[in-house]
């Protein structure tokens, strides 16, 4: 068994605007729920990387943007993909993590013992 010491490290990839491949508003619910039980459970990532569509979760008007504050102040990296942001317009929309390049996403995924996509 596993000390919390020795816990294995886990990186997140979001790479649509919410959460599976149906409508919008069932995709914003469902990954609204996600982040809201990784919360209460206390079950964080280390780092949550964000590109393509995915970049539009940490910009205003986002329906997780509580539930991204509330990881971000308890330690989990979010890095946000800055050609994404770039190709949508959204660098000045940004609320919550740290735009940043295609390397540094890639660091996180290596550095991490497990990557789960959602």
């Amino acid at each position: 068994m596993k000390t919390e010491s020795e816990k294995k490290s886990t990186a997140l990839v979001v790479t649509r605007d919410g959460m599976g491949s149906a409508d919008q508003k069932l995709q914003h619910k469902l990954i609204k729920a996600y982040f809201k039980l990784l919360i209460e459970n206390g079950k964080l990532p280390d780092a949550i990387a964000f590109y393509t569509d995915g970049v539009k979760l940490t910009t205003e008007g986002s329906p997780i943007l509580e539930e991204l504050k509330i990881l971000a102040e308890n330690g989990v990296l979010l890095i946000i993909c800055s050609t994404c942001l770039n190709y949508f317009g959204l660098m000045d929309r940004v609320q919550v993590g740290i735009p940043s390049h295609l390397p540094d996403i890639i660091d996180v995924q290596q550095r991490a013992d497990k990557v789960i996509t959602i």
